[in-house]
């Protein structure tokens, strides 16, 4: 055994440490229990992931509101993919504005479209519905004068 003075005597360089004896047990990297692995060819998908909205029921909601609070309701329904006209016809034009700027902005925001009807009267559409614009065909028929 290693006594104190033997140690500082290594600690300066003077003398070797008597190494202990250490006892390792033989053992096998391998054992015969396991089965061989047989590598296999893996396909590699390329997934792409793509967002879908399929809806069967599309609905279209007629909003007409008479103040301010009630243009969150409007884009309530258009975060539920729902396909809003809005008539501000009833409104003055301060609140007309507000109103529009809130509800385009939002709009805006889940990338969806607009399209005038009339002078106040607008159809907001979300992002999975296309507006088909057929202004000047309601035109020439005398449908829509704007």
């Amino acid at each position: 055994m290693n006594t104190f003075m033997d140690k500082i005597k290594y600690f300066i360089g003077v003398q070797d440490l008597e190494e202990e004896e250490r006892y390792e047990e033989e053992y096998s990297d391998y054992d015969d229990d396991y089965d061989t692995v047989v590598p296999t060819k893996t396909k590699k998908l390329n997934n792409k992931v793509v967002n879908i909205h399929t809806n069967s029921n599309m609905k279209i909601v007629v909003h007409e509101p008479l103040s301010y609070d009630e243009a969150p309701s409007i884009i309530d329904d258009l975060k539920a993919r729902k396909t809003v006209i809005v008539n501000l016809e009833q409104l003055d034009n301060g609140i007309k504005r507000q109103i529009f700027d809130f509800i385009s902005g939002g709009l805006y925001a889940m990338e969806g479209n607009i399209q005038k009807v009339t002078k106040d009267i607008f159809i907001f559409a979300p992002s999975n519905v296309e507006i088909d614009g057929l202004k000047e065909e309601l035109k020439n028929r005398g449908l829509f004068s704007w």
